[in-house]
């Protein structure tokens, strides 16, 4: 099968590539630089010029292979709100390239936050979209499917780590060199999910080869790992303290990420490993942070 991969030069994008390579399929990888198109050819793929908010150039790619996988995001969290109308717009673009072929579209989501504090499944719908949480992927998978007939999939992501990334928990991380201070809210008990990064580009493979047209699944490995013991692991790393702080006092530490902070966002992904055969092996979290390269270098600096 052709497929058609944005973000391909990205954390995610190339390790979604190796498993596709690895798997006999031919991809296109969207790219924005030249930069970007060297590390993608160097995994043995082409490269194809393009940027989110280039829906023409989003299409065309579209048009030349028999599936898409939707990696890119802009991750940029001080505009949330406009890179979640971008998103929703490249989804609807690439659904309409995406018409009379039999390759499924599969879009990346977040696993979101359940509404009653319990973990969230793939049976929950997904989050409403509200100005505290705009992403609208899941919401643009749908229309396209109702409106063209694709086959789309949607794919959750939690907490995606391997030894050098951690997804929101980078953040953190800088956050605690500049700050000189690792800290949590309150008890620091609200979880968060977590995947790594190749057993996540594992599902992607999966959803593609075996995915059902509608289904959503979730890449989380560990339910849920505490903001504490985060925070706890980044202090041994730095060789920082680490403190509690009142939810009053967490803007002013975390600015940007303060909405983020102190959310409870328990996920399975027991239905997902059940359905598509998806037996995670990576190591958890804590265990890519605590043998973090940035603190490596942090300590020899």
């Amino acid at each position: 099968m052709k497929v058609f991969v944005t973000g391909a030069s990205g954390f995610i994008g190339t390790a979604v590539i190796k498993e596709l390579v690895g798997a006999g399929h031919e991809v296109l990888g969207m790219v924005r630089s030249d930069e970007g198109a060297a590390k993608v050819e160097k995994l043995g793929v082409k490269a194809h010029r393009a940027t989110l908010d280039n829906l023409e150039g989003l299409q065309a790619g579209a048009r030349q292979c028999d599936a898409v996988i939707h990696c890119a995001f802009n991750h940029d969290f001080s505009k949330f709100a406009a890179n979640c109308a971008e998103d929703r717009a490249a989804i609807l673009a690439l659904g309409e390239a995406m018409v009379g072929k039999d390759g499924p579209l599969i879009v990346t989501s977040g696993t979101g936050f359940p509404l009653d504090g319990r973990p969230r499944t793939e049976e929950d719908p997904a989050n409403p979209t509200t100005v505290q949480y705009p992403r609208a992927s899941e919401e643009a998978a749908g229309i396209v499917a109702e409106k063209h007939g694709i086959r789309t999939i949607v794919l959750r992501l939690p907490q995606v780590h391997d030894r050098e990334k951690y997804g929101l928990v980078s953040y953190s991380i800088d956050l605690a060199k500049a700050k000189g201070l690792v800290a949590y809210i309150g008890d620091g008990e609200n979880r968060w999910p977590a995947v790594a990064r190749d057993d996540a580009a594992r599902l992607y493979l999966l959803a593609l080869e075996k995915g059902l047209a509608g289904a959503r699944y979730n890449a989380v490995a560990e339910e849920g790992v505490s903001a504490k013991e985060i925070s706890e692991s980044i202090g041994r790393g730095l060789n920082l303290p680490v403190k509690s702080i009142a939810a009053d006092d967490a803007p002013e530490y975390f600015g940007w990420m303060a909405m983020f902070a102190a959310l409870h966002m328990p996920a399975s992904g027991a239905l997902t490993q059940k359905r598509l055969g998806w037996h995670p092996t990576g190591p958890s979290m804590i265990d890519d942070l605590d043998h973090s390269k940035l603190f490596a270098a942090a300590v020899k600096s």
